[in-house]
């Protein structure tokens, strides 16, 4: 449990509040993920109240825990960050809501204080995730303004919920939402997340630090839930501030081995992608890093820079190897724009990890199977395969069962394509993608994503 301590004001606010932020995101596989959208809104929240983190990510019993924290810290409100709705390998779709409806009743029991819910998962179904949780308030999308403004609300003798922009909160059985949806945030004003308050796991254990350069995506991808969460403008950092924070994370500890920018998309708009790269080149950075790459804008210029930059890899959507699949899912570009990346990548020795999704709406067995033959045509460093799951299976048990014999067509195609390939990963599956296999990665020492490392993995 970390804590920053409250100051009160005088003559400005007369109740301070206490608040805890809960981190719910319990996933190790392949990585446990910094929390670093609940540290911006930590950051944000005014230093008159007292706030405290607790990271349910390494906890052996994270609901007695959960249950302890409450009991010694009494918070006047309990902020929850929901970072997803299923599982990130898609073994099982309803464990997490399963797990955020025990730790709901684990709060109700130990607190009658009313509870905010947030985070990427939460602003994918807002109003369902509220009914389904039985929360009190809700923050969907970005919160660093939002939140103080409840907290202001909060404290007032006549709260106006209306002024809180992106809230959602409960009216007996009812659930609203307010008109007042602010400009989303100019991303050089947003304070710095507070590091110093996270586990010191993420670091000894997988040494992977976490950065963000930019927000927002201006894609269509039919899917994509980033424009929803962040916006469909990208709003970017000023780049020598971006190179700036790069290299004081990591040098900050000596266990920092890698830093994944966390951007929806790191190279849109590309000339801003550019320039991070020339700055961190400027400084000298040695520092391996990764980043989510989209092939509708990666040219010959970026690679350089980003393999100049110290880039190791990036990870790129491609999701389909049939053009009209890809036209279908509104992604901007066509199979040859991804042989072009994958073509880049090689050239500038830097590893390239694609994921597919198969089975999308639409797709037929004829569409898979050209997929898969373009994934071997293909030969990149890594391919990520999974087979399409809807956000809203994880809370209708009859969609799921409707879906569930035509994803196991499609997993039993994959499997018997990934038998001649040892760098396909079908999480899935279990296919190069185990905990006993990380658990041996990392004792060996390696750190950062570990697709990176699957060429190593049957010699150790």
């Amino acid at each position: 449990m970390k804590r920053r301590g409250a100051t009160g004001v005088a003559g400005i606010m007369s109740a301070p509040m206490r608040v805890a932020f809960v981190s719910a995101n319990r996933e190790t596989m392949p990585d446990a993920v910094i929390p670093i959208g609940l540290l911006y809104v930590m950051a944000a929240c005014p230093e008159r109240h007292e706030t405290v983190l607790w990271d349910l990510c390494f906890e052996e019993d994270p609901l007695g825990a959960l249950g302890r924290q409450l009991d010694a810290f009494r918070p006047d409100l309990i902020a929850i960050g929901l970072r997803n709705i299923q599982n990130m390998d898609y073994t099982g779709i309803d464990a997490n809501m399963a797990f955020y409806r025990e730790m709901m009743q684990v709060v109700r029991r130990h607190s009658d204080r009313p509870v905010l819910l947030g985070g990427g998962g939460f602003s994918v179904m807002p109003v369902e995730i509220m009914k389904d949780l039985g929360a009190d308030y809700g923050i969907s999308g970005e919160a660093e303004r939002a939140f103080p403004q409840l907290l202001d609300q909060l404290e007032s003798a006549a709260p106006e919920l209306t002024q809180v922009e992106s809230l959602h909160w409960r009216e007996g059985d009812r659930i609203r939402l307010n008109g007042r949806m602010g400009d989303f945030l100019v991303m050089d004003d947003i304070a710095s997340p507070d590091r110093s308050l996270l586990d010191d796991r993420y670091y000894t254990e997988y040494g992977i630090e976490s950065l963000q350069t930019k927000r927002g995506c201006p894609l269509k991808c039919d899917y994509c839930t980033y424009p929803k969460i962040e916006g469909a403008r990208g709003r970017v950092r000023e780049p020598g501030r971006v190179a700036d924070e790069f290299m004081e994370v990591a040098g900050r500890r000596p266990d920092v081995n890698h830093i994944f920018i966390v951007d929806s998309v790191f190279n849109l708009p590309i000339r801003h992608a550019k320039e991070v790269c020339r700055q961190l080149i400027a400084r000298g950075n040695t520092t391996p890093w990764t980043c989510y790459i989209n092939p509708v804008a990666f040219d010959e210029e970026l690679a350089g820079l980003m393999a100049e930059a110290g880039a190791a890899g990036s990870e790129l959507g491609s999701d389909s190897g049939c053009d009209e699949v890809l036209k279908t899912l509104r992604k901007g570009f066509t199979v040859e724009k991804i042989r072009n990346a994958a073509r880049l990548h090689k050239q500038f020795d830097l590893k390239d990890c694609h994921s597919f999704i198969l089975g999308t709406t639409g797709e037929t067995m004829d569409h898979v199977e050209r997929t898969l033959d373009f994934v071997e045509e293909l030969d990149p460093f890594a391919a990520i395969l999974l087979v399409w799951v809807d956000d809203i299976e994880a809370l209708d048990a009859g969609i799921a069962a409707e879906r569930f014999q035509l994803k196991q067509d499609i997993y039993e195609r994959i499997a018997e394509r990934a038998k001649r390939h040892s760098r396909w990963v079908v999480p899935t599956l279990g296919i190069q993608f185990s905990e006993k296999q990380f658990r041996m990665l990392r004792h060996a020492g390696l750190r950062g994503p570990l697709w990176q490392y699957l060429d190593m993995a049957p010699a150790i």
